[in-house]
Parts: C-alpha cells; sequence; structure tokens
C-alpha cells in the first residue's frame, strides 16, 4: 500500500465527518429556531401580502396582512379592514418560513389599543363573537371587554367581553 493514498483515503473520511457533522449542526439549529418561531412572527413575515384566515366560527377572511403584533393582526380587503384576535384564529395560509422578530413597540401593543383608537375616531364597527355579530360604536373599551352603542332603535350599549371577540371590522 502506498502511504499517498492511505492519507487520501484518512482525509476524504474527515471530510466526510465534518460535513455530516456541519449538515447535523445546521438541521440542530434550524429546528431550534422554527421551535422559538410564534405564530403571530410568521403572520407578521407576510406583512403586505395576502393571506386568509380561518376564524374559530368558522368564518375565513381573506385580504392583505396591514400589521400584526403579538396578539392580533389587521388584514385589508379594499376599504374594509378586519382586526382578529390572534386566539381567535384556528389557521391561517399561506404563512411564512421566516419572520421579523416583534418591535418593542409591536410587543406591547393589545388588542384594546387599536380599539380604544377606532372609539376616538368615531368609526362604526361590526363586532363578530361566537354567538353572533354586533354593529355600532365602541363607547368604551375596558381591560377585557367593550361597550357598543347600536344604531337608533336597538337595544343598547351592549357589553360584549374580549374573549368572546371574534374579529371586528370596519363597516
Amino acid at each position: 500500500m502506498r502511504w499517498e493514498a492511505l492519507f487520501e483515503d484518512l482525509a476524504g473520511q474527515l471530510d466526510a465527518a465534518e460535513r455530516a457533522e456541519d449538515e447535523a449542526l445546521v438541521a440542530e439549529l434550524t429546528a431550534a429556531e422554527a421551535g422559538r418561531t410564534a405564530f403571530a412572527d410568521r403572520l407578521r413575515g407576510r406583512q403586505g401580502a395576502q393571506v386568509r384566515l380561518r376564524l374559530r366560527n368558522g368564518d375565513d377572511v381573506e385580504g392583505v396582512v396591514l400589521d400584526a403584533a403579538p396578539h392580533w393582526v389587521l388584514v385589508g380587503d379594499g376599504e374594509r379592514r378586519t382586526l382578529a384576535p390572534l386566539e381567535a384564529i384556528q389557521a391561517a395560509w399561506p404563512l411564512a418560513h421566516v419572520a421579523p422578530e416583534a418591535g418593542r413597540v409591536e410587543r406591547g401593543l393589545r388588542i384594546t389599543h387599536v380599539l380604544r383608537a377606532l372609539a376616538r375616531e368615531g368609526a362604526r364597527v361590526r363586532l363578530t363573537c361566537d354567538g353572533g355579530s354586533y354593529a355600532g360604536w365602541l363607547t368604551r373599551v375596558g381591560a377585557d371587554h367593550v361597550d357598543l352603542r347600536p344604531a337608533a332603535g336597538e337595544p343598547g350599549p351592549l357589553t360584549i367581553a374580549l374573549g368572546a371577540v371574534v374579529s371586528v371590522s370596519t363597516v
């Protein structure tokens, strides 16, 4: 046996072992990254792109992701805007594989912040809940509920638990 052939064989085995180790490390890091990715992050990764949301009441919301925070997503379809709490979304497609991390401001934005802004603007909204749909104007936004003043002639004001809200749309 020639020495050169022996050294080439050993070098080839070492290269193959290093490649296998590198591939295993890449696979491990990829799995770890996927394990840290949140649903909201993947929705944020679709910002500016079309998405379909299946809500827990069976409704589908389609449109462009305009904004997404750790607790909600805002989807636009023409002039219509729909805000959905993440806990009300059963499925979404297509989603991005890689997602940007939420900024400090985004992490602090709760759905109540957005609802208070809608109340200040005097926007007419439709709240879709597990038990029905209600249209009117938000008059108060509490920590876990909202007050809604319906159109004239309808009973109200209604107090609606935020946990029951599936989506909020501008009317």
